[in-house]
């Protein structure tokens, strides 16, 4: 893996604080659509470069389309494996498409195009403007946001993730999802000694544990209704028992241990948003083979049995 400096890829692993505890790079494009300003929501003129393997890719492919923007926001999903070169845009993999935009073979051209003097890590989802020639965001809760309010006078449907009498409990939910679980999981695979592991861990299992008493008592995560908060816990659960329990060490319990958390996570898979941008090949093969630090044989561990279409027994919550 690698990173950009001042326009130039060269390799360079994660972050890691001093107590070697994993340290995730801040999004560098952070422009907005919206109406009335430079990025202004219109049909075919944004493009969206994503990895199927990638959970906060998978954040901004569920709102697309519950939204109903497929038609309206074109799509490139980049080669599973992810190595030397970072994230390739290669189509000989099953969904793979390679990149119809600018024809770039690795996804840090794209971000050289954007801005040739560019620095950091190449990251997925990042939001491409056609018309202008230029990234627009790869900051994914922006752009969850954006998909979901910003592109409404474009959307094909009416559903809203976040009401604006509501936002602030959404926001916060968010919030309190991402270090201990939505990162949490990183923080557990990438930590450089046994005690920032240890740290981690703690962290996310207490957290799973609360949210486990949660949904036993609420249908989602802010009630009654379905909302990006529950976008966000959802692109880390589905991984959970395939990749993260074995590669990342979140071994204490898997998410089918938690009756709670099982079924709202198989409600959820049998959404078709949610279903049908779920590909456990581009998770798992991504996982398994882009870390040789982890991994070296680049061994693809089976799949567990999550029985996502069995009954998911939320009617009564």
């Amino acid at each position: 893996m690698g990173v950009l400096r001042d326009g130039q890829w060269v390799q360079a692993s994660y972050g890691q604080d001093e107590a070697g505890r994993f340290q995730r790079d801040a999004s560098r494009f952070r422009d907005w659509v919206a109406p009335g300003g430079r990025f202004v929501p219109e049909a075919g003129r944004y493009h969206l470069y994503v990895s199927l393997a990638c959970p906060w890719a998978h954040r901004v492919l569920i709102a697309r389309r519950l939204k109903g923007l497929e038609p309206i926001i074109s799509v490139s999903v980049v080669h599973p494996v992810m190595l030397d070169n970072g994230w390739e845009l290669r189509s000989d993999f099953p969904s793979a498409t390679g990149d119809p935009i600018l024809g770039a073979d690795y996804l840090y051209q794209v971000y050289t195009a954007a801005e040739p003097q560019a620095n950091g890590r190449v990251t997925v989802p990042a939001l491409w403007d056609c018309r202008e020639g230029t990234l627009v965001n790869n900051e994914s809760r922006d752009l969850l946001r954006m998909l979901d309010h910003a592109f409404e006078a474009v959307a094909g449907t009416e559903v809203d993730l976040a009401p604006l009498d509501r936002l602030e409990e959404v926001d916060a939910t968010i919030d309190a999802l991402y270090q201990p679980i939505n990162n949490g999981v990183y923080r557990c695979g990438f930590a450089g000694n046994q005690q920032a592991y240890e740290e981690a861990v703690e962290a996310l299992y207490a957290a799973l544990d609360h949210y486990e008493g949660v949904l036993g008592r609420q249908r989602y995560l802010c009630g009654d209704w379905l909302t990006e908060a529950d976008i966000c816990l959802y692109t880390t659960l589905i991984r959970f028992d395939a990749v993260y329990a074995v590669h990342f060490k979140c071994s204490r319990r898997p998410i089918r241990a938690y009756p709670s958390l099982m079924g709202y996570l198989r409600e959820l898979y049998q959404m078709p948003a949610f279903r049908e941008t779920t590909d456990f090949e581009h998770i798992r093969h991504h996982y398994y083979r882009s870390h040789p630090a982890l991994n070296p044989s680049g061994i693809v561990a089976c799949m567990p049995q999550l029985d996502l279409d069995a009954d998911q027994g939320r009617d009564a919550c």
